[in-house]
């Protein structure tokens, strides 16, 4: 059978158009990054003493408070859960919180507290904005597993262990001589189940949000779509006047390089000039269970909104992975896709940390487990992930994803099994 590939172009540089929002904005650098959880009583370790993981979040970043917290979210509530029946034989899961401020300087800050200092055995469900501290958790040999792959980090630096997985050399330089690749399988989907043959890109006349729109432009056109694209003023958008193209242009699907306040207002103008279209195609960033209020005065829009990525849908609790995960989670004010992968990297952790209890829950020996990964799927959560490293970039592939699409009443609704739901596809090259 040949090697399941899946692309991360669409969903690592979604995240450059959350850039759009910190324009304005200085870096800076949080009070947590020095001072966060229980650091000033915490307890001595022994080999019997607790196993401590660090989680490192953009908290509080210029993007937004809850930009980036689902993750932490998802690791703490199985953690707790691990810790209430035992922890890791016998041993409690100790975790310490850094947010990073979604700077740079934050994010070494948070590093060298958790990794120099705190000594923890692994970093879970990493969310950084700007992973500054990369190369100095690669040097020190800590594993930092299941993270969001927001920059080129995971396909550059050894024991860095992105959640989807990698085939780059990790060598110290991203990808294949500075090159990513990603699959056309999201466009090749829409074209085969759905027939969609016209699509729209719409973009902010901003730099990350133009280069995003270019790469879907150009997986698009390898699909043979015939292209519209939109581009509005980043400052006063004219989502309306995009609509009104959209209708005219018969689209069928939408995808878009702008942030979540604006994909409101194109759907809520959408609705206004009577634009129908077959799918509204968000990101996983996107994958709430707070599309309801968020797109509250559009609800033709709201039913035509579809999902991509490459876990398991969140509310799909007919299977016990995630049934156990909802339930873990059912004080949560809201739900969404990133704290489920949080949730499975913390799992991805404590298998690997089980597994090690013989030799002793180490960095090099967690780190091993991880590295050997090939077809783990956190349970059933995610697509197999794999980090075996390929010389040479690929041609082609075969992707699979997952695919959701929301219905009122009914919240995300998963379309077909997302371990068969694959497609051999071009695998095109792009920067970040």
């Amino acid at each position: 059978m040949a090697r399941l590939r899946r692309s991360r172009a669409a969903e690592a540089l979604a995240a450059a158009v959350l850039l759009v929002l910190t324009a304005a904005c200085g870096s800076r650098l949080p009070e947590s990054a020095f001072e966060g959880g229980d650091h000033a009583s915490a307890p001595t370790r022994s080999a019997a003493g607790p196993v401590r993981v660090g989680i490192i979040t953009s908290a509080t970043s210029p993007v937004g408070a809850d930009a980036f917290t689902g993750p932490r979210d998802g690791a703490r509530a199985y953690f707790e859960r691990l810790n209430a029946r035992g922890g890791i034989d016998g041993r409690r899961v100790e975790v310490r919180l850094c947010d990073d401020g979604g700077s740079g300087a934050g994010n070494d800050a948070c590093v060298h507290r958790l990794v120099d200092e705190e000594k923890v055995v692994a970093l879970v469900a990493t969310t950084a904005l700007d992973y500054a501290g990369a190369a100095r958790v690669s040097r020190a040999g800590v594993p930092d597993i299941g993270g969001q792959p927001l920059g080129a980090a995971y396909d550059t630096y050894p024991h860095l262990y992105g959640i989807h997985g990698s085939e780059a050399p990790r060598n110290g330089t991203p990808g294949w001589d500075g090159k990513l690749y990603g699959g056309t399988e999201v466009y090749r989907y829409f074209k085969r189940e759905h027939g969609a043959r016209t699509a729209a890109v719409v973009s902010y006349n901003q730099s990350a949000s133009a280069a995003y729109a270019r790469l879907v432009e150009r997986g698009l056109r390898t699909e043979g779509y015939r292209v519209v694209t939109e581009q509005v003023d980043f400052a006063l958008p004219n989502f309306r006047a995009v609509a009104a193209d959209l209708k005219e242009q018969g689209v069928d699907l939408v995808f878009d390089a702008i942030d979540g306040h604006g994909n409101a207002r194109l759907c809520a103008a959408m609705d206004a000039v009577g634009a129908r279209v077959t799918a509204k195609v968000t990101n996983v960033q996107n994958w709430t269970s707070t599309v309801a209020e968020d797109h509250k005065d559009a609800p033709r829009c709201r039913n035509a909104l579809w999902v991509t990525g490459s876990s398991r849908n969140f509310q799909d609790t007919g299977h016990a992975a995630v049934r156990e995960f909802r339930e873990a989670t059912e004080d949560l004010r809201t739900h969404s896709q990133w704290q489920l992968e949080g949730w499975a990297a913390a799992r991805w952790f404590t298998d690997a940390a089980k597994s090690c209890v013989p030799e002793g829950v180490t960095r090099g020996c967690v780190d091993g487990r991880v590295e050997r990964a090939d077809g783990y799927t956190a349970g059933g959560l995610l697509l197999p992930v794999s980090f075996r490293p390929s010389p040479e970039p690929p041609g082609t592939g075969r992707t699979c994803l997952s695919v959701a699409r929301w219905r009122d009443g009914e919240g995300w609704v998963t379309q077909g099994d997302m371990n068969r739901t694959c497609f051999e596809v071009p695998q095109l090259a792009y920067e970040f």
